[in-house]
């Protein structure tokens, strides 16, 4: 923050809604923020848990914790409140913050982290009882001087979605934020002009990695509580956007609104996308709809600070659409080495499939409490993604599925990302989830859910007809459902394959 300072200084670091801050009064308000924070026990190496939608005050409990010597904890604010409570639990933080919408929490969050943490209200309404007041900590308080932490401290303890399994506290250290600033700064086109719209939740890795970006360009953060599409639309012609990131089902969300086709996109040069597959046909509806914005994918995860891979806006260019490129996750990044291992962890050559393995800067310091996942995971000084892929000729990498999601049926894999392509190229189909349920004969077959477009019709038997047409009989839907209702989502808006899963064995069929 001080290199932010030192550039721009007068020059505007957030816009919240109605209210922005120069670069010195947010620096101002996260000095105080972390003198506060230091008087309420907050210690050096401890934790500030963060319960709160996005806003100028969650960026200012970010640095502020750092700059007080200890680290950010973000936590899923859609998680049930018990599952809220294991992972503050686990966290032991000194100092519990609380946005408007999650006050009411604080006697279970007390609880759970032994009943020593203090409790601030992060937001616009009275805080409750037993609570500080953020906006009065700031007014009271002198600020502290930096605590001067960095390297292999740790900056961030950010709990993974849990979509798989039970959700582990990432352990990510400055140098690996450090490192993942250097790894995607020049590929995204940082700089002090830039004006990025923060509209996922910070407790996602992308989104909070990009706040440390940005705050190294010294660019501006524009806030929006939650994503909704014409919400989003509408920030970025008021404010003058240049950079966003988003996940498919957002991109999905977009391209259906009405208001899309007459809101002023003009200030936008980046759209990057990643944490979930990105269908084929999507992306071109992207491309298609937004044809003068620059369009980049990064490939990573949580224990990678989080990029490894980026399919950069040269590689979406048209004369590139006809290579298969866009069904890459791109070349590896600056610091990062990536290579592909089969079972016993021996490197793969090109084009055969195996586990997506990664080393460098960026690779977590470790799991939280867990050194036995932690061993597990980075074998060999290699940090083991439980991802499926292969690279090709050219060095690109292509991820086909995740190692827990691919489907083993009669002795065949079917790697679920390639069906879901298929599904999403038919013009009726919105989004799809393909899995593997229990089969009696086969082991596993391949079943899929889709959500079909408003105002288009198709059939199970359809839709599976045109799988039939474009893939090999054992890779193709032996069931499938057409979902009247929304997929559900993970806190980081991929859908929730294994809530798929449960709700259709739940259910009998």
């Amino acid at each position: 923050m001080r290199r932010a300072v030192h550039l721009r200084g007068a020059g505007v670091a957030v816009i919240d809604g109605a209210r922005s801050f120069t670069w010195c009064a947010f620096a101002d308000r996260v000095a105080r923020l972390a003198g506060a924070f230091a008087a309420l026990g907050l210690g050096e190496g401890g934790r500030v848990v963060l319960l709160s939608l996005n806003s100028h005050r969650s960026l200012e409990c970010f640095f502020a914790a750092i700059h007080a010597g200890g680290a950010i904890t973000p936590l899923n604010h859609r998680l049930a409140l018990g599952e809220l409570c294991d992972q503050v639990a686990d966290a032991r933080p000194d100092v519990i913050v609380l946005g408007d919408d999650f006050a009411s929490y604080r006697g279970d969050l007390l609880a759970a982290a032994g009943g020593k943490a203090a409790l601030v209200h992060a937001g616009e309404g009275h805080a409750g009882e037993g609570m500080h007041s953020l906006d009065a900590l700031i007014a009271e308080t002198e600020p502290l001087p930096d605590r001067g932490r960095g390297g292999d401290d740790l900056a961030i303890l950010m709990y993974t979605s849990g979509t798989t399994s039970a959700a582990k506290g990432v352990m990510l250290s400055h140098a690996n934020l450090v490192a993942n600033t250097a790894n995607t700064y020049g590929e995204l086109g940082f700089g002090p002009d830039i004006v990025h719209l923060h509209h996922g939740p910070l407790f996602h890795v992308a989104a909070a990695a990009r706040v440390f970006s940005v705050t190294h360009a010294a660019g501006t953060h524009v806030l929006l509580p939650r994503f909704v599409a014409g919400e989003v639309l509408a920030e970025i012609a008021r404010t003058g956007v240049t950079h966003a990131t988003f996940v498919p089902t957002m991109l999905r969300a977009m391209l259906d609104d009405p208001a899309l086709a007459s809101t002023d996109l003009s200030s936008l040069r980046i759209l990057s996308y990643g944490s979930a597959p990105m269908p084929e046909a999507l992306l071109r509806e992207v491309m298609a709809a937004l044809p003068k914005v620059g369009i980049l994918q990064s490939y990573g995860m949580t224990e990678l600070s989080p990029v490894v891979t980026i399919l950069n806006c040269r590689d979406h260019l048209p004369e590139n659409h006809g290579s298969g490129l866009l069904r890459s996750a791109g070349r590896p990044v600056l610091l990062s080495e990536v290579a592909v291992v089969d079972v016993a962890d021996r490197p793969l050559p090109v084009g055969e499939a195996g586990e997506i393995v990664a080393r460098g800067p960026n690779v977590m310091l470790g799991y939280w409490n867990r050194p036995d996942l932690t061993a597990e995971v980075l074998r060999g000084g290699w940090m083991h993604t439980g991802d499926i892929g292969y690279f090709d000729d050219r060095g690109y990498l292509y991820v086909v599925d995740r190692l827990k999601d691919m489907i083993i049926s009669g002795g065949e894999n079917v790697y679920s990302l390639e069906v879901e392509n298929v599904l999403t190229a038919h013009p009726a189909v919105s989004q799809c989830a393909v899995f593997g349920r229990p089969h009696d004969h086969w082991g596993e077959a391949v079943h899929a859910v889709v959500t079909l477009k408003a105002g288009i019709a198709a059939t199970e038997a359809e839709l599976i007809a045109h799988c039939r047409a474009h893939l090999a009989h054992y890779k193709c839907p032996r069931t499938l459902e057409i979902r009247d209702r929304p997929m559900p989502l993970s806190g980081a808006n991929k859908i929730w394959k294994a809530r798929l899963r449960e709700e259709l064995l739940s259910s009998g069929h």
